[in-house]
């Protein structure tokens, strides 16, 4: 059974359990595999010798999901040798439609849609009563140790984006 963290994870008042041990800087980066909107998959591997911005959302059909993705996607131009990847539940098709409509080009989406969902509980992030992810950044690095990790106790509230941003420009030397 996996590990259970309750409280530090709400929406408003609402409380909610997240499963899987927390991830801390300076730890390996679990390998994973989600599906990208062009149904292959994306993996730690097949974004090796660069630095990784790992982020989660619930949906990017939702509101702050939505700011988070676009922003994500205007701060990947400033990342050279990094790839930024923002991973949802979403079904691969609707993040492609999502990335054609809002001309998302400089990030990959993953999909943890899957039934095990197990990235989400690989990073600590998989939402018990929701199935959802919950909101966090990741950092890693080329050689794939944890640099940052931002997890936002929020669901309704977005990410530090300039500590992100300062975070994977470190790591990239």
């Amino acid at each position: 059974m996996a590990e259970e963290r309750t409280g530090v994870y709400k929406m408003r008042d609402r409380q909610f359990t997240l499963l899987g041990s927390e991830l801390k800087v300076g730890s390996k980066a679990p390998d994973f595999s989600v599906t990208g909107n062009d149904m292959q998959p994306i993996t730690l591997e097949s974004t090796k010798d660069k630095v990784r911005v790992i982020a989660t959302v619930q949906s990017l059909d939702t509101g702050v999901c939505d700011e988070e993705g676009k922003k994500f996607n205007e701060m990947a131009s400033e990342l050279p040798n990094s790839e930024v990847v923002v991973i949802s539940k979403d079904l691969p098709f609707a993040q492609r439609r999502w990335c054609g409509a809002n001309n998302v080009e400089n990030i990959k989406t993953g999909s943890d849609y899957r039934n095990d969902s197990s990235f989400g509980e690989d990073y600590g992030i998989l939402v018990k009563e929701t199935r959802f992810l919950a909101r966090a950044v990741f950092v890693v690095d080329a050689n794939d140790m944890v640099q940052y990790v931002q997890q936002v106790p929020d669901l309704l509230e977005l990410p530090d984006f300039d500590a992100a941003l300062a975070a994977a420009k470190k790591a990239g030397g």
